[in-house]
């Protein structure tokens, strides 16, 4: 089995990248399931039920999340009823929606999908390490297939999650911090791990953001209201080979394409 997973989508550049490439990946490559991270698929920040769904029509089979989730209207409501779009789920638990989901690949194998927050400074309600465990072991009864997207600033925080989770899932993958890390591996229990797997999106940019606005914040301290850059588009993931039978990972690959 082959699983995509896509870098944080920032805003509409990097849903025309998603939209132009991935139907030819899917093709090329021999993908059977597509995981996006799509928290900031909304003009740079946040998602919207409306963009959601477009993702899912484009060809991703299940959306991760992350700190942002809420920055949109109508989100709420979407995530309640919502099986392929999941947000952290270390967030409060009286909060709508869902830490984990189960989609089916291209051939109906299901495929565990499970999205955490790191805590250096994105201070979830609660720590990742007090619900992975549980998360894990609910979706493991489902399918031994499981990918882990730890959403978080800290290097440190993604490795050990990695190295906790070593041989009783398929991968975890980082995501948030928008720059693709060097350090895909495969471990020794058999779990695939990368410390970021990038953006999706324009980078010509600070991070997706129009690099003089992102400056002068910096600079000045002064509130800044950011925009979308546009310039330097590409595709950023990981294809993780796995054995549906066992969900032992073989292989992990980073994706960098330019758009268009």
């Amino acid at each position: 089995m082959k699983i995509l997973f896509v870098g944080d989508i920032v805003g509409r550049p990097g849903r025309d990248a998603l939209e132009g490439l991935l139907p030819g990946l899917r093709a090329e490559l021999g993908i059977d399931v597509c995981i996006a991270n799509g928290e900031n698929v909304a003009d740079g920040i946040g998602i919207t039920p409306r963009l959601a769904d477009h993702l899912l029509r484009s060809g991703v089979d299940a959306i991760t999340l992350g700190n942002h989730t809420w920055r949109r209207d109508g989100i709420a409501d979407y995530l309640a009823s919502s099986t392929q779009v999941v947000r952290p789920a270390n967030l409060s638990a009286t909060t709508p929606g869902r830490g984990l989901a189960i989609v089916e690949s291209a051939d109906g194998t299901p495929v565990a999908v499970v999205n955490v927050l790191g805590s250096l400074w994105l201070e979830p309600a609660g720590s990742m390490w007090e619900v992975i465990d549980g998360l894990v072991e609910e979706a493991r009864r489902s399918t031994p297939v499981v990918v882990v997207d730890v959403h978080a600033e800290a290097t440190s925080e993604k490795i050990a999650l990695s190295t906790w989770l070593d041989g009783r899932v398929t991968a975890v993958v980082g995501t948030h911090t928008h720059v693709q890390t060097s350090d895909g591996r495969v471990l020794a229990g058999g779990t695939a791990a990368i410390t970021d797997v990038g953006m999706t999106g324009p980078h010509d940019s600070v991070l997706g953001v129009v690099s003089e606005l992102a400056i002068r914040r910096m600079r000045t301290g002064m509130p800044v209201r950011f925009e979308t850059a546009s310039g330097g588009v590409r595709l950023e993931g990981a294809v993780i080979t796995c054995d549906p039978e066992t969900g032992r990972a073989t292989a992990i690959e980073a994706v960098r394409l330019p758009w268009p």
